[in-house]
């Protein structure tokens, strides 16, 4: 019997291909079997700008964004970040 893949709206994750905490963020979802769509920051006209009125003004990065909400996760928290999007802390 195959595991099912969890269900949701599409998950966003804003970064930069710099990121340690993007980078954990995306493996720790992938482990998990939860598709994302990436926007990079950098490179994204209107993307930045997005983050910072997101966060106050803070460029944090990943921001991600699922059915309207928009939540920072940095620094990495696995926690947070299960809790968040309602999936398995362990895949």
């Amino acid at each position: 019997m195959m595991a099912e893949k969890t269900e949701m709206a599409e998950l966003t994750i804003y970064g930069t291909k710099w990121c340690g905490d993007c980078r954990r963020a995306k493996n720790f979802l992938r482990e998990r079997g939860v598709a994302f769509r990436e926007v990079n920051i950098d490179e994204t006209p209107g993307a930045e700008e997005l983050v910072l009125r997101v966060n106050n003004g803070l460029r944090k990065v990943p921001t991600l964004e699922l059915d309207g909400r928009y939540f920072a996760c940095s620094p990495f928290d696995p926690y947070k970040l299960a809790d968040e999007l309602k999936i398995p802390l362990n895949p």
